[in-house]
């Protein structure tokens, strides 16, 4: 199982990371490359796959105003979702006052601290980050990995293939669709080194950090984690009550990614696996082309419960009583700010200057307060920001039409199981084809890759790759 098995491995890995990093904290520290390197070349796939995937979901779909519909309907839920998480933390905050008792001197801390993490760098403004987000140059979008300049240069591209028409330009959407085909098999190959990433990346913290702050903010960390699965819970209910779906089989069917995730503390690293096993769980193919991408930008639910609670940790712990007006305004300065959070170096840490600078009456220093338990925090903003996001894209489809519930629920019920790369489903001799259970509970329906189904319920080009 260990051989064949990329959850045991990344398991494995994980708990090996741990060891070293506790029992050897110099060689766990030095290891760091290992996840680092990993992130970045699974990084340098995400631009052409999101470019590949939105084009060619905007052409079969056939129709760009119902792609902008999409659009609108995605960040209407963002923004509901954020503001939940958001309330919800100030709420938690509220009742457990992780920060009271500690009686902090705001004079006795490092300002320049946070200044050091943060680079000096800044967040953006609403009208830097509109900007920042329309490409100057078609290569500097891929090379800068901006997803969002790589959305918006995707999109120009897909409507003019719409305007064209196919007559025009035969030949264009069948080499989309192979250089997808390209990516995903090197995403594949890259995955392979999963467990080394997850590895280096565990050993690196608990050599670098240890386990001492798990004493020091004990409190702030369970009320924060404990908010998550909170929040997690109600995503479930929400997802229940629009789609039927269940967001803990969802949990099980991508069980590898979410470990991955969680070693290697980003949810960039399996967004393209994210993708393809959507994809495969009925979401139609502009939908997650859309909005995954749009999500790691605008629906940061880990990030928005972690900058509520702990705005409301550095005012407990330096003595600053916020009254019900001010709590609003950190409501509404988080919703901004979150927004431009994406790709920017220490950006909780800005967000959480910047609301303290709004509200005026908590000292700037204070948010060094947070410097040694950031880093612990990654893992639940995390899996919170990648599961907000999944749940976005299959509450998007479902509003648009765009979710076949019989293949969702095949999917999620472990009847269709996954394949990662193409290539070995294009060798099967059939579309279908009965394969066992790993439990030995009976068969399970094959699926070719590249064969989904529609809304509509009708076999179709495009779908993820499946067996």
């Amino acid at each position: 199982m260990l051989r064949t098995s990329l959850f045991a491995q990344v398991g494995v890995a994980l708990l090996a990371g741990v060891l070293v990093g506790r029992l050897w904290p110099d060689v766990g520290t030095a290891a760091q490359p290992l996840g680092d390197g990993f992130v970045r070349l699974i990084k340098a796939m995400i631009a052409p796959l999101v470019f590949c995937v939105v084009v060619a979901g905007i052409t079969k779909a056939g129709d760009l105003r119902s792609f902008g519909r999409m659009g609108l309907k995605a960040l209407i839920w963002f923004e509901v979702a954020t503001t939940v998480a958001l309330v919800v933390g100030l709420l938690a905050g509220n009742l457990a006052g992780p920060g009271k008792g500690m009686n902090v001197d705001p004079a006795s801390l490092d300002a320049s601290a946070v200044e050091e993490r943060t680079g000096g760098g800044e967040l953006p403004s609403t009208s830097e980050f509109i900007l920042h987000s329309l490409p100057d140059s078609a290569v500097g979008a891929f090379a800068e990995n901006s997803l969002l300049q790589v959305l918006v240069l995707a999109c120009l591209v897909g409507a003019a293939l719409l305007h064209l028409g196919h007559t025009k330009v035969p030949a264009v959407l069948p080499a989309i669709e192979q250089v997808q085909e390209v990516v995903f098999a090197v995403v594949g190959f890259i995955m392979r080194l999963a467990p080394l990433a997850v590895f280096g990346a565990t050993a690196h913290l608990v050599g670098e950090y240890g386990l001492g702050a798990l004493s020091t903010y004990g409190k702030l960390i369970a009320v924060c984690y404990a908010v998550a699965l909170v929040f997690l819970v109600l995503l479930g209910l929400a997802l229940k009550a629009l789609t039927g779906l269940s967001l803990w089989k969802f949990i099980r069917y991508t069980r590898e990614e979410m470990l991955l995730a969680l070693g290697t503390a980003s949810s960039e690293s399996v967004m393209p696996r994210m993708m393809q096993k959507l994809r495969q769980a009925g979401c139609r193919e502009d939908a997650v082309g859309l909005v995954l991408p749009t999500g790691y930008s605008f629906n940061l639910d880990g990030a928005s419960i972690y900058l509520s609670i702990g705005t409301l940790f550095i005012a407990q712990a330096v003595g600053v009583d916020l009254t019900l007006g001010q709590q609003v305004t950190v409501v509404l300065v988080l919703m901004l700010t979150s927004k431009g959070m994406a790709g920017v170096p220490g950006s909780a840490f800005l967000a959480l200057s910047a609301t303290a600078s709004a509200l005026g009456v908590i000292p700037a220093g204070a948010v060094a307060l947070l410097l040694g338990v950031d880093r612990i925090m990654d893992a639940m903003r995390v899996a919170t920001n990648l599961l907000g996001n999944c749940v976005a894209v299959f509450v998007v489809s479902r509003w648009e039409g765009a979710l076949d519930l019989p293949q969702a629920r095949k999917v999620l019920a472990g009847e269709i199981a996954f394949v990662p790369d193409p290539g070995d489903a294009e060798k099967a001799p059939a579309v279908e084809e009965a394969v066992s259970r790993p439990d030995g509970r009976g068969p399970v329906t094959s699926v070719k890759a590249g064969v989904g189904r529609g809304a509509d319920g009708a076999a179709g080009e495009g779908g993820a790759a499946a067996r």
